[in-house]
């Protein structure tokens, strides 16, 4: 091979490897990172699917699910909601033998959601069993309530009657409740 010859092949073996380097560097990495992301992108997309899929198929469940909730919320007037109250009260304080001795409600509204709670005070006293049974009525009703505390004091020197502070919360689910 003539010297000629051989820089000329040089040259061009030098111009096809910076051609190559070039390539490699604009579009086959481009190329490959925006594949990459693709690939991510559509792995995210079934698992999307796959969940989407799983709530279909659990539908009926949730719908249930969420009829019983709103089912056992209470109403949206203040009025209806408060008297709902009272009067389950005063129902498992008659089924127990416990005796409902104070009750202090107190509405909480927030405007940013659609929800309304009822906060409310309940002190009753008798003896153990009886308060046990009131709870158990009150934490197994169909009402949405949820028990925040619970203070169980003596109410006599012997031990057989006591006093019961509870602390409930009631929800009322849909438009903001009316005085």
């Amino acid at each position: 091979m003539k010297i000629e010859d051989r820089r000329q092949f040089l040259v061009i073996l030098t111009i096809a490897a910076a051609a190559l380097f070039l390539a490699d560097h604009l579009l086959y990495e481009p190329a490959a990172a925006w594949w990459s992301g693709r690939a991510q992108t559509i792995a995210q997309l079934r698992q999307k699917v796959t969940a989407g899929n799983l709530l279909l198929r659990r539908e009926t469940v949730i719908r249930n699910r969420w009829k019983e909730m709103n089912d056992g919320s209470l109403p949206n007037s203040q009025s209806q909601a408060e008297q709902r109250l009272l009067k389950a009260l005063d129902d498992w304080s008659r089924n127990s033998g416990a005796n409902v001795t104070a009750i202090a409600p107190q509405w909480q509204n927030d405007a940013a959601t659609n929800y309304a709670t009822l906060n409310c005070r309940v002190e009753a006293s008798g003896d153990l069993g009886t308060l046990c049974q009131f709870l158990d009525r009150l934490e197994t009703g169909s009402m949405a309530l949820k028990l925040d505390s619970m203070d169980l004091s003596s109410g006599d020197g012997n031990g057989r009657q006591f006093t019961l502070a509870l602390e409930v919360n009631g929800l009322a689910i849909g438009s903001q409740t009316t005085q």
